[in-house]
């Protein structure tokens, strides 16, 4: 187990938050996960590192697993100049991780509050604080599923805005908007 796992581990036990921790192979994406037909209970996601026009604001987007964002709509919607994917050297920069790991946990890795933090309202408004979400700990070849009123602590401890938006998707996706 890596030195950051245990660290997270280590600030769970102290703001006691408990959790199951599953492994299993690597799961990059969420098709990935189809493909080996994962049944977990909880929220399935797809967490998007993203970045403005001039690189200077970045936003990690928590969604549905199999949302289709419309990058250009979400631009609008939240008057940022043209949002696009970070680099892979941002995304080690700003939330400590590779390609393929990121979750809302990687926010431990960003003590200056320099990504902000939107979450799909399609996927946390309306819902019970037990819910359970898919996150995983700087490593896709686990998944811890987190409670919604513990990841709300985790937040507040690590003194991250939420903003809970509208995410405008693509046609033909089942969650289009």
């Amino acid at each position: 187990m890596s030195r950051a796992i245990a660290a997270l581990e280590a600030l769970f036990t102290a703001l006691d938050i408990t959790c199951e921790k599953l492994s299993h192979p690597p799961l990059a994406t969420a098709q990935a996960a189809d493909n080996i037909a994962l049944e977990r209970p909880g929220v399935r996601l797809k967490n998007l590192f993203l970045r403005d026009n001039y690189g200077r604001r970045h936003f990690l987007l928590i969604t549905a697993h199999d949302a289709q964002v419309d990058l250009k709509a979400l631009s609008k919607a939240q008057q940022v100049s043209r949002l696009g994917f970070a680099s892979n050297e941002r995304l080690q920069r700003y939330l400590g991780v590779h390609p393929g790991c990121v979750s809302m946990l990687a926010l431990m890795n960003d003590p200056e509050n320099q990504v902000e933090l939107w979450l799909d309202e399609a996927i946390w408004q309306n819902t019970p604080p037990g819910t359970l979400y898919h996150c995983h700990p700087f490593d896709n070849r686990y998944t811890w599923l987190v409670a919604k009123q513990d990841l709300l602590r985790l937040f507040r401890h690590w003194q991250h805005q939420v903003q809970v938006l509208s995410v405008p998707k693509r046609c033909g996706t089942a969650m289009s908007k």
